[in-house]
């Protein structure tokens, strides 16, 4: 079946295609995009897929193959990265919090888990890069935003989310 989907010869494997540093997709986020994807376009059957679950699941099915965690944002088939994007869209930009302790002179933001660097780099950060901060972060789960401020962060992201649909319009639950 994987050689079907990549033309029908075995698929390089992915240590040969992607680069050593690379701006990694973890795993869990292609299977959040399948699952927003199928939740978004849903097929009269149940059984077919939209085009960019079939991106994605492509992507998907090699890396469980090859057992890889991180796919590469940059050599990931265009149409699965698109897909990918228009998912990583309606995430969460930023883990901010408002309560910056890096200002302080901190390592370590206390309200977002972010590093100085990574706070100050943020805005060139790519999607990749961000989603492997936020995947760090939230496993750690030390950060302030995941408990003692975690109400804040909610109200944060539900404002962002109305912000982002329009006037009168209900906002939607976050990934």
């Amino acid at each position: 079946m994987l050689a079907a989907l990549s033309g029908g010869k075995p698929p390089p494997h992915p240590s040969e295609t992607f680069p050593i540093n690379m701006a990694g997709i973890h795993i869990t986020d292609i299977e959040s995009a399948i699952n927003w994807w199928r939740e978004r376009s849903p097929t009269d059957d149940g059984i077919t897929a939209c085009a960019e679950v079939r991106a994605l699941a492509e992507v998907y099915g090699l890396m469980v193959y090859y057992r890889e965690h991180l796919a590469d944002e940059h050599s990931m088939p265009r149409r699965a990265h698109e897909a990918w994007l228009a998912w990583y869209r309606h995430t969460p930009d930023a883990p901010c919090i408002a309560i910056c302790s890096t200002a302080q002179g901190d390592p370590q933001c206390k309200g977002c888990g972010r590093s100085e660097d990574e706070v100050q780099d943020w805005p060139q950060y790519t999607p990749g890069e961000k989603r492997a901060v936020w995947r760090r972060i939230t496993m750690e789960g030390t950060a302030w935003r995941f408990n003692r401020y975690a109400e804040r962060a909610m109200l944060i992201q539900n404002r962002h989310a109305q912000d982002e649909a329009g006037p009168g319009t209900a906002p939607q639950a976050q990934p």
